[in-house]
């Protein structure tokens, strides 16, 4: 089942509901240019308030989409240094760091096996070969590599689609690739099919606006995403 990253969480409300609907994994943006910048300490008074809830009262999500109560809390940086990039995922309690900008393969070796790559491609051949200078350096067991549309002024964020044949491409060298680049529940299901992402990645596609997620949209997204049916992608409940 394809795994989905709600990311550009900034409330606990938001991230609550992202959980309860069956995310795997969380997105904080720690790049100060982007409209959904968190501090690290706002970031972690939301992990640490989703895990006591969990262990106060189970899993968040009944939807078997793992073993662990929460969902996994990523980093998002741009171009930061290695300690920055350290001492924020500590004192967020995350568990990876999303490297979205130029970071050089170095930094995610560092890092040892806590992070991984995002690639913005202008190319099939590009994404090849980023993809082999970063993929091996990804964690054992979550995402080796993200793909994202690419933008010569913007790291992210953009609502721009990805190109989907590259992706398609670079997934079958590299399986545990997650897609991102202007998924909406309404095209989400199509990219499964065309790239067969291990995972995929939305923030603006599930947004009332800029770093408030539409509860409404974030649902249907995981349900389509995530193939639990048609009538809970287009209409879903509460």
């Amino acid at each position: 089942m394809t795994r989905v990253k709600i990311c550009g969480v900034t409330s606990y409300e938001d991230g609550l509901c992202a959980a309860e609907a069956g995310a795997d994994f969380l997105g904080f943006i720690f790049f100060s240019k982007s409209p959904r910048f968190i501090s690290p300490d706002g970031a972690g008074e939301i992990t640490a308030g989703l895990r006591a809830r969990a262990a106060a009262s189970g899993p968040l999500s009944d939807s078997g989409t793992g073993s662990s109560p929460t969902p996994r809390f990523v980093g998002v940086f741009v171009n930061e240094t290695l300690a920055v990039v350290e001492e924020t995922m500590r004192r967020a309690n995350l568990d990876y760091a999303q490297l979205h900008g130029d970071e050089p393969p170095a930094m995610l070796e560092a890092l040892g096996g806590r992070g991984f790559k995002a690639l913005r491609p202008t190319s099939a051949v590009e994404a090849g070969i980023e993809a082999e200078w970063y993929a091996d350096l990804g964690p054992s067991d979550g995402p080796q590599l993200l793909v994202d549309a690419y933008d010569p002024r913007e790291y992210g964020g953009t609502g721009k689609k990805a190109d989907w044949n590259a992706a398609a491409e670079v997934r079958k060298t590299y399986p545990r690739l997650v897609l991102a680049g202007g998924l909406t529940p309404l095209n989400v299901a199509a990219a499964v099919e065309a790239v067969r992402p291990w995972g995929v990645d939305v923030s603006s596609g599930v947004e009332n606006r800029p770093g408030r997620k539409d509860p409404e949209k974030v649902r249907a997204f995981v349900a389509a995403a995530k193939g639990w049916g048609t009538q809970a992608a287009s209409s879903p409940s509460g």
